[in-house]
């Protein structure tokens, strides 16, 4: 068996664990969607809350996938990266365009991206712009929104782009599809189900907001970020920030199966989910002042949720505070590596 796993995984050691991980994701959203359409609430409360987290993990399956950290063959990564997409929703971009994204992100030691939201708002209607911060103001992620949905019409308004298409007709036709036989056989799941979208797309956000003070640039796909300070890798580890779900129960950062060990995966991208902790223990004392529990930005996230979205930068953090420190970083706003823009 070592030596099947030997030939499969990038690390044998994890296998078991990514093996389980796979099947709770797999597994739950099934499941999660089952208990949408049940009966009882206490089983439709149970079916969001699990149909969300998978769909959380889903997400992050999609990180790993890209960096290629679970799997030997580059192939075997991208075919997996494509099922966690298609369940997350995020297949409207080719998951190839999702990892060279997200690999800008790690290469440019900045937030890339190719479409300026805060353009879009700017130069829109007073209107769509009013909108868009009355839903953000009642929580609903409309920034992530548009994202995601640019990501169905760019192709439609480049005609550079004019190839993908037929892709994307065809994609959005089979999830209509899905989605309106999930409707017909309960609509209360359809419901359900959206609720559960946005756990994940706020649970998403709520760790990228705080994971980094980098510049953020909005440039062509190809374009290049203006050198305008050295961007070394004491940079990138100065402006980034290793936002723990807890810090006296590490087993809790399984929630965002350890993603929330950022300063470690920036060190080692490659180094796969089960691992980070470790490598976290070993590089990064346990005071290390780039460590901001999520408890201390919960607070910000709420009192912020409308200025992060139209601020010009980010905000700073106070690390020569040991308490506070995070009083004055609004965070980011419109990076999910789950959109290719």
């Amino acid at each position: 068996m070592s030596g099947f796993f030997r030939r499969i995984f990038r690390n044998t050691h994890g296998a078991w664990l990514t093996i389980a991980a796979l099947a709770y994701t797999l597994a739950g959203w099934a499941l999660g969607v089952v208990l949408l359409a049940a009966a009882p609430w206490y089983a439709n409360t149970a079916g969001v809350l699990l149909t969300g987290h998978a769909l959380v993990y889903s997400a992050y399956f999609v990180h790993e996938f890209a960096h290629q950290s679970v799997f030997c063959s580059a192939r075997t990564n991208h075919r997996f990266g494509v099922l966690m997409s298609w369940i997350n929703g995020s297949c409207y971009a080719p998951f190839q365009a999702l990892r060279l994204k997200h690999m800008r992100h790690h290469a440019d030691r900045a937030d890339v991206l190719t479409f300026d939201y805060k353009k879009f708002l700017n130069t829109s209607s007073s209107w769509v712009r009013n909108l868009v911060i009355a839903a953000e103001w009642a929580w609903i992620p409309a920034v992530e929104l548009i994202m995601h949905a640019y990501v169905v019409v760019l192709p439609f308004a480049k005609p550079e782009r004019k190839a993908e298409r037929p892709r994307v007709i065809a994609i959005v036709a089979a999830r209509v599809a899905a989605f309106a036989v999930l409707g017909v056989i309960s609509p209360k799941a359809l419901v359900l189900y959206g609720v559960a979208y946005m756990i994940m797309l706020h649970a998403l956000r709520f760790a990228d907001a705080y994971q980094h003070t980098y510049d953020a640039f909005a440039v062509l796909e190809e374009g290049e970020i203006p050198k305008d300070r050295i961007r070394d890798r004491d940079y990138e580890q100065a402006n980034t920030y290793t936002n723990l779900v807890s810090v006296a129960h590490p087993r809790l950062n399984l929630l965002l199966l350890n993603f929330s060990y950022h300063n470690a995966h920036h060190e080692r991208p490659i180094m796969p989910w089960h691992d980070l902790p470790k490598l976290h223990r070993q590089l990064f004392p346990a005071e290390c002042v780039q460590v901001i529990p999520m408890i201390e930005v919960v607070r910000g996230y709420h009192r912020d949720r409308v200025a992060r979205i139209l601020s010009d930068d980010y905000g700073e953090v106070n690390t020569a505070a040991s308490a506070g420190k995070a009083d004055r970083f609004l965070g980011a706003a419109g990076v999910s590596f789950l959109t290719a823009v």
